[in-house]
Parts: C-alpha cells; structure tokens; sequence
C-alpha cells in the first residue's frame, strides 16, 4: 500500500477515525476533547505536516465506528505518528497542538474560558445563544446529525455574556495567534440569528480587532445582512447542509418546516453579491445524500461566487443518526478533488485570509494535493501565492481593533436599540 499524500490522510482519518495507543499521554500534550455545539468538533485535534502549508484535522476518537479503524496514535522519542496497520512499514509524523493556557483560566466574571469559546483548528469558534429551539418542539425538529441540544448549557455556558467573549477572544489573539472569530447559533425565534449575532460582532470589531465570521439561520429580512457588513462582519456561512431537497426535508425538518432550502440560497446569492467572490461560503455535509448531488452543491456554491465548506459525515456520539455509517473514503476522495477543481475552474481566491485553519472541514486549499499536476493548476496556484501577498495588508486593516459608532442605531429595528 502506497502512503496517502497529506489531503489523502486527511479525508481517510475524518471517515475513519484513530485509536490512541498506551504510548500517548494526551492528557499532558493535547487540547481537551471538546464535544460542544453540533458535535463535530469532538475529536483529537493533530496537525499533517504538508510543506508550506500544513493541515489541521478533528480526528474522530470515540465514536462507534472507530472501534474498526486501522489507524493508531503513537508517541515516541521523536514525537507523534500516525500508524496504518495495513501497511506496518508506514507511519506519518504528526503534531499535537498544546492546550492553550487561557482554556483553564476564568474571566473577570468567572465564566471559564474554555465554556466560552474553543479553538477548532486555529480559528475561535463562539456558539452565541440559548440551545436550538428545534430541540424544545414536540416532536424534535432538530437536525438528525447534531447533538447541539445535548452540549450547549452543558459543555459550555448557553447564552454568552458579552465581556466574557471579549475577553475570551483577546486572550485567543493574544496567546494563540486568532485572527478569525466565529460565531454561530441554532434556531431562534422569527430569524433572530442576526438580532442576536450584531453585539458580538461589533464587540469584537471594537475591542479585540479580528476577522469575523457568522452562521445563523438565514434571515429573509435581507437589509439585515448589510447591517452586520457595516459592523464589520467579514464573512457569512450558510449551512444549509443537503443540496437535495428530499435529504434537506429528511434530515433538517426544522428546517424544512420553518425557514426552507430557498431561504438559504437566496440570502447566499445577496450577500455574495454584496461582499464579492469568496468572501462567503455554503456549507454541506458529504457522505449521507448522493454523491451526485453533493457534487452538485459544489457547482451551485461556487457558481454564485461562494467556496464550498463540505464536511465529512461524522456519526457523532448522542445524534440521532449515531449508528449512520461514516462514509466511504473513496467517495470523499471524489468530492474534495471536486471541490478544489472547481474553484479552480472559477478562480476563486481560496486560503487568502491568514491563520485560518479549519480542523472540521476538508479547506478547499487543502485539497489541492488531490488534483493531479496540470499547467491551469500551476498558474492558478501562482494567482493565489500572489492574491494572498496582496491581500495581506487588507487583512491586517481589518484585523485592528476600532470603534465603529453609528452601525447599530442605523440598521436596528426600535427593539433592539
């Protein structure tokens, strides 16, 4: 068996999974396993060394499907490898991210830090609100593969006090190198997502000085989106999950019931063509519907100016879809090889903002040792390295902490104000 290029790992240990071996001693070098939000950061965070750019990924540890993994965790005098057991003479360096200091500290109010935030890769991500009103309906309507109802409250603080995440995001800033904040929210009453998303942002823009990202329900009260670009959000996701409506109906009936596939796609296609190509993103689940129509999904996400987040099925521990299979490497190989060619294919500018790391995901700029070497892939390879160089004093303006006065007055229904 030939030994997987970094992507190729990547994709097999998120289908997969790894055991950890009696060697490690995760407990003194590792990041707690943090099962908060949907569930799907829940894994061993570890880092694929990949040249110039290496790869963050959330490795599933203790779900049922692990139990038949070939992969296993070891450490020995040279640090961290990756073992396959289907072909012994392979290993694959890898590193742990340490747990970060501020995890263990409190703030000034005496709200643990890490019940605040986490980091999931190298961005901090802040789930903003009371759990998923989906939960509390009789029947549920939450999602069949989330488990957000069973962590948020439990795992950390349900609704997030306002200094508490500031504090919380300088302390990642400061400590972990954050340049990306990202805060996201389940079902709230009438579209209230980006009611509740517009104080957090502005603080953050404010008082700590990042890049931020939101992912709420959509509103289809679009003037709202405009109100959270002028507090200074730099990036919208839009999770809308299944791109056929059958799976959509089947698996999000919350969804489904009170808001419907439209409404995400139309709030993408707005704020796409407000904020430009590759400022925002539609994110899927690979591995439940079709291949064929993740496939494309991709094609729709990229061809309204937006990169695609395509996470892998993660059949985590307390969903409903628990016992769900994970799915099939191969297929995933097919998709994320996809996903880069057809970015490619548009030009989008992927990985140009700095420090941003997603563990959860296949990044699009990952996968790019997925597709085979042709001369477009070498010139659109040079166009991002040069992008990027460009694009980094931009990214350091927005990064400044700054006061941004009027935004919220102007844009708030009287409610809010």
């Amino acid at each position: 068996m030939a030994p997987l290029n970094p992507a190729e790992l990547e994709i097999d240990l998120l289908c997969k999974g790894i055991r950890i071996d009696g060697t490690c001693a995760l407990e003194d070098d590792a990041r707690l396993f943090s099962r908060t939000r949907a569930g799907l950061g829940s894994g061993l965070e570890l880092v694929v060394p990949a040249g110039g750019k290496d790869i963050w990924v959330n490795v599933p540890v203790e779900e049922d499907f692990v139990a038949t993994t070939p992969y296993r965790l070891l450490k020995g005098g040279q640090g961290y490898l990756v073992r396959d057991d289907r072909a012994p003479s392979v290993a694959y360096p890898v590193t742990i991210p340490p747990q970060p200091e501020w995890y263990t500290r409190c703030t000034s109010k005496g709200t643990p830090m890490s019940k605040v935030g986490v980091l999931q890769g190298t961005y901090l991500g802040i789930y903003i609100s009371n759990s998923c009103l989906y939960w509390y309906s009789t029947p549920s309507q939450a999602c069949k593969f989330c488990t957000t109802g069973l962590n948020v409250g439990v795992n950390e603080v349900a609704a997030k006090d306002l200094d508490d995440v500031v504090e919380t995001a300088r302390a990642a800033k400061s400590e972990s190198g954050v340049t990306f904040v990202h805060f996201n929210s389940g079902y709230q009453h009438a579209g209230k997502g980006l009611d509740e998303a517009a104080p957090y942002v502005k603080a953050v823009k404010e008082k700590v000085g990042a890049l931020v990202g939101v992912q709420v329900t959509p509103s289809k009260d679009l003037w709202k989106y405009d109100w959270l670009m002028d507090l200074g959000t730099d990036h919208f996701s839009f999770c809308y999950e299944f791109h056929n409506p059958h799976y959509f109906a089947k698996y999000l009936p919350g969804k489904e019931a009170t808001i419907g596939q439209r409404a995400f796609f139309d709030a993408m296609e707005y704020c796409a063509k407000k904020m430009g190509p590759g400022r925002n993103s539609g994110e899927i689940i690979a591995g439940v519907e079709p291949i064929e129509d993740t496939l494309r999904a991709i094609d729709y996400i990229v061809s309204v100016g937006c990169f695609p987040t395509v996470c892998i099925f993660r059949p985590v521990i307390g969903a409903e879809m628990e016992q769900f299979p994970s799915p099939a490497y191969e297929d995933m190989v097919v998709v994320m090889r996809h996903m880069y060619e057809a970015c490619m294919k548009a030009g989008l500018p992927i990985g140009m903002a700095p420090n941003i790391e997603v563990s959860l995901i296949v990044n699009p700029d990952d996968a790019k040792y997925l597709a085979p070497p042709s001369a477009r892939k070498t010139l659109y390879e040079a166009k991002l390295k040069t992008y990027k160089a460009l694009a980094g004093p931009l990214f350091w303006w927005k990064m400044r902490a700054r006061p941004r006065g009027a935004e919220m007055a102007r844009y708030a229904p009287a409610g809010a104000r």
